[in-house]
């Protein structure tokens, strides 16, 4: 049915059961957690509980156009230059 040869089948109920590529039943999905009735202020009061203070610039990086310092990135990201 699907890609990599996941299936779908319908249960005698009409529920549907997905199924892996080795025939193994995947598991449901738990229920979504509830939505508050003001999901906007509810995010804010959380927020402000963390200190957050989240504005229309929050995702502007600081970076100001240098070059990569491609040595210093493979030194920081690369898990074998960790303790050197």
């Amino acid at each position: 049915m699907h890609e990599e040869g996941y299936h779908v089948e319908r249960r005698a109920d009409g529920t549907l059961a997905f199924r892996a590529p080795a025939g193994r039943l995947l598991p449901d999905v738990p229920a979504a957690p509830p939505v508050p009735s003001d999901p906007v202020d509810s995010l804010r009061t959380t927020h402000a509980a963390h200190g957050l203070s989240i504005h229309p610039r929050t995702a502007t990086p600081s970076w100001l156009g240098e070059r990569l310092d491609v040595g210093y990135a493979i030194d920081v990201l690369h898990p074998l230059a960790i303790g050197r």
